[in-house]
C-alpha cells in the first residue's frame, strides 16, 4: 500500500510539474519581433522560483551567445523553431583568456549553455561550441536534477557533453550528440534513447565518472554509433573516474568501434586499475562483433536486463516524453 501511494504521489508530482500547459510563454527572434533578441535575457526576465513552467520559444537564427540557466530559473523549456536552424554558439576552450575576466577559461566554464536549474527542458534546438583542437571545450553543461533534452543536436569536439554532479539525472531522447574525445563524461546518472551519437576522431566516446555508491551511470538505449568513413579506432569509453558505468543495449554500432570495445585509462597515476572496479556492459549489441571486446566488460543477460527500466534508473523520475 505504501509503494503504492508513493508511486502514485511521483505520478502526480510528474504530471503537475511538466504535464501542465506553462502559466507564461516567451518569445526570443533576433529580427526584433519577439519578446527579446536575446536568449539570456528571457531568461533573466523570468521570476525566480517561480509558480510554474515557462516555455520560453526561440526563433531561427544564430544566437551567439554563452548562457546560464542559474540554480533559482527552474522549471524552463527552451524549444526552438526548426532544430537546424535555431542554432546556440560559442566557441570558449580550456585555456583561452576571458575577454572580461582576464582569467583563464577552465573546461568547466567553457561551456556554451550552463543549466544549472532543475527541471528544464531543451527541444528543437542546435547547441555548439564550435573551438576545435584548442583543448577541451563543452557545448552543453548540466548540473540540475531531472533534465531532458528532445530533438537537439549537442555539437562540438573534445568534452562535448558534460553530464555533470553526482544527483543529477539526465535524458536524452532522439538527439544527435558528437565529438571528438571524451564527448560525453561527467558524474550524472543520464540515459541517452534512441540518439546517434556521432565520432569525429579516432578516441573515446564517453568518459564517465560515477560515484561508488550509485547503481547506474549512462544507458544508451536503441541508440546509433556513427563516424566519419575514415575512422576506425573508436572506444566506447574509458574511466575517468574508478567507478564509472557504462551499458549499451540494443545499440547499433558502426565499424569505426575498435573490437575491444573498451580503453582502461592506464597511466592515470591518481586511480590506477581501474578496469578492476568500472562496470562495463553490453546487449544485443548490433553491426560489429564483440566476441573480441576485453575481459572486464561483460555481455548482460536477459536476467540483468531487467533492472534496466527507466523508473529504476532515475529511482522513481519517469522522464514526460510528449514535449509539445
Amino acid at each position: 500500500m505504501k509503494a503504492t501511494l508513493t508511486l502514485i504521489l511521483l505520478f502526480l508530482f510528474n504530471h503537475f510539474l511538466f504535464g501542465s500547459e506553462p502559466y507564461k510563454t516567451i518569445t526570443v527572434s533576433k529580427d526584433g519581433n519577439g519578446d527579446f533578441t536575446k536568449i539570456q535575457e528571457a531568461i533573466n526576465s523570468v521570476r525566480d522560483l517561480g509558480p510554474g513552467e515557462v516555455l520560453i520559444l526561440i526563433k531561427n537564427g544564430i544566437y551567439n551567445e554563452k548562457i546560464n540557466i542559474p540554480s533559482w530559473k527552474t522549471q524552463l523549456k527552451l524549444k526552438g523553431e526548426i532544430k537546424e536552424k535555431t542554432i546556440i554558439t560559442n566557441d570558449d576552450y580550456a585555456g583561452k583568456i576571458d575577454a572580461l575576466t582576464h582569467q583563464k577559461i577552465l573546461t568547466y566554464t567553457s561551456y556554451t549553455l550552463l543549466i544549472a536549474a532543475d527541471n528544464i527542458m531543451l527541444e528543437n534546438l542546435t547547441i555548439q561550441n564550435t573551438s576545435c583542437n584548442q583543448g577541451q571545450a563543452v557545448a552543453l553543461h548540466v548540473e540540475g536534477d531531472r533534465f531532458i533534452a528532445k530533438n537537439t543536436n549537442i555539437r562540438g569536439c573534445q568534452d562535448t557533453l558534460y553530464t555533470a554532479t553526482n544527483n543529477s539525472r539526465q535524458y536524452y531522447e532522439n538527439c544527435l550528440i558528437e565529438g571528438t574525445t571524451d564527448f560525453i563524461f561527467g558524474e550524472a546518472t543520464a540515459v541517452f534513447k534512441d540518439c546517434i551519437i556521432n565520432s569525429l576522431a579516432n578516441s573515446f566516446i564517453t568518459a564517465n565518472a560515477s560515484a561508488k555508491e550509485k547503481q547506474f551511470g549512462y544507458v544508451f538505449f536503441d541508440c546509433t554509433l556513427t563516424a566519419s568513413n575514415h575512422l576506425n579506432k573508436v572506444y566506447l569509453g574509458r574511466p575517468w573516474r574508478p567507478y564509472a558505468k557504462t551499458v549499451f543495449i540494443n545499440t547499433t554500432m558502426g565499424n569505426h568501434i575498435l573490437d575491444e570495445g573498451w580503453n582502461a585509462w592506464t597511466g592515470d597515476k591518481m586511480f590506477p586499475n581501474k578496469e578492476k572496479t568500472t562496470f562495463y556492459a553490453e546487449y544485443n549489441t548490433k553491426g560489429v562483433d564483440t566476441k573480441k571486446r576485453v575481459n572486464w566488460s561483460l555481455q548482460l543477460t536477459k536476467n540483468q536486463l531487467k533492472k534496466y527500466t527507466i523508473q529504476n534508473i532515475f529511482n522513481g523520475w519517469i522522464p514526460n516524453k510528449s514535449l509539445k
